[in-house]
Order: structure tokens, then sequence, then C-alpha cells
């Protein structure tokens, strides 16, 4: 059974991965970590008939619940597009060291243009944009590690 101190790791998880929901569900109890307009993390404890003991936590993006990772989610309170990292790696904006990067924020990208490469297993893979229109964020610095699903930019599609 979830304890207080299991949903203060999980609010805090919330926080520290920027999540906007989180779905737990573990003997009988199912709890939901949701994003409220302000952007504040709300509890909420919902009673479920048992599940079986392989039941994962699984965060679920609520702007395009259905959209894997690596795939851009439209994030409706701000009208951009979030490009995800498809794969665990390193994060990287140019093709080498010195070279000028793939794209800056507040330029402009085409869709299929590369934005960035992500390092993973020795191999080098162009992540490329799924929008046209301006970057307004990046996530990620250059060289950091990215994980499964992790944010890495966003575009204002137009």
């Amino acid at each position: 059974m979830l304890n207080l101190e299991d949903i203060r790791h999980i609010l805090e998880l919330v926080r520290e991965h920027d999540l906007s929901e989180f779905e737990l569900e573990r003997d009988g109890l199912k709890i939901r970590v949701k994003k409220d307009a302000r952007g504040a993390a709300v509890a909420q404890p919902i009673a479920t008939a048992p599940a079986p003991a392989s039941a994962a936590a699984a965060p679920v993006p609520s702007t395009s619940p259905a959209a894997p990772a690596g795939v851009p989610a439209v994030d409706d309170s701000l009208d951009l597009a979030v490009v995800t990292s498809p794969i665990v790696g390193t994060f990287y904006l140019s093709a080498e060291p010195g070279a000028p990067p793939f794209v800056e924020v507040g330029g402009r990208v085409r869709k299929g243009e590369v934005l960035c490469i992500i390092e993973a297993m020795k191999l080098m893979n162009e992540i490329e944009s799924e929008y046209e229109g301006e970057v307004v964020k990046a996530y990620v610095e250059n060289g950091q590690p990215v994980q499964y699903g992790e944010r890495l930019f966003a575009i204002r599609a137009g």
C-alpha cells in the first residue's frame, strides 16, 4: 500500500521531471497526479479493484496520451509543439564541436529539418522536426544526457 512518504516521492519526481500527469496503480489503489492550469501538482487517490503485482508506473503526457516519445505533442496551454527524445543518450546541438548549432531559440525550422543529434551506443541519431515554425525553447543544454521521452524543444507552429 502507498504511504505518505511514497506520495511525497511521486510528487517530487513529477516536479523534477516536469511531468504534466502521472498515474500509478498498486494493491487496489490508484493515484493520479496531474498539474492544474497554474502548473501546481494535484494528487487524486482513486480506489480500484486489486491490480496484478506486475502493474507499473507510467508517465502519461496530458496533452497527447497516445503519442509515443520522440513524436512532437501539442502543448495546448502554450499552443506549442514539444519535441521529445525517442532514446536515451547524449544531446548535441551541432554535428561536431565548434560547428554551428542545427537550430537556435528564435530561429525558424522546417518539417524534416534536423534539430539535434542524440548519441546512443556510439551511434549518432539525428532528431528531425515534425513541425514548421519558430523554436521558442530548448529544454536541454549541449552535451547533457537525456532520457527517453524527455523534452528537447518547444516549437510554435506557423
